[in-house]
Parts: C-alpha cells; sequence; structure tokens
C-alpha cells in the first residue's frame, strides 16, 4: 500500500512521495507534506523555467531562486512562469 499525505498544494489526501528529495529538514518537510503528483508538476515547471530563461544549476543564486519559486508554487503564491507560456487547453 502506497503512502498518503495531505498535500499543501492539491489541498488532498494524495500519494506521498517515496523518499525525501533533498537531505536535511526541508527535504523531510517535502516528504510529509507534498505529494507525488505536487513533486512531479513542480519539476515539469522547474525545467521549463531553467530552459527557457537559460539558467545555469552552478550558480547558487540561481538555486537560490529555484527553491524559492518551489515554495510559492507550493503554496499556490504567484510563482515564475515561462515568458509567453501558454498551458495546452484540456
Amino acid at each position: 500500500m502506497s503512502r498518503t499525505v495531505m498535500c499543501r498544494k492539491y489541498k488532498e489526501e494524495l500519494e506521498g512521495l517515496e523518499k525525501p528529495p533533498y537531505p536535511g529538514p526541508k527535504g523531510q518537510e517535502i516528504y510529509e507534506t507534498i505529494s507525488k503528483k505536487a513533486w512531479a508538476d513542480w519539476t515539469a515547471h522547474q525545467t521549463m523555467i531553467i530552459n527557457e530563461k537559460h539558467m545555469s544549476l552552478m550558480d547558487p543564486a540561481t538555486r537560490k531562486f529555484l527553491q524559492e519559486e518551489m515554495i510559492k508554487f507550493m503554496d499556490g503564491g504567484d510563482y515564475e512562469k515561462a515568458d509567453g507560456y501558454v498551458p495546452p487547453s484540456k
């Protein structure tokens, strides 16, 4: 049976991550409060931002920016979007 969490992004009980995505307290917090679906949505969005803005993960400022954007994304805040991106219609 898979583990579930009350996802802070989607505000519902969903399947949880298999393990913390980072080491330390931040990874544990994500593990306990973020669903597998929300994490997959974030990683896809993060990849799009990195590619569209030609960011380098070697730059500590980029990593700090992405972590701040992840928190906004998970908490329903106004997070960074790729310029001109229009999500596909369903």
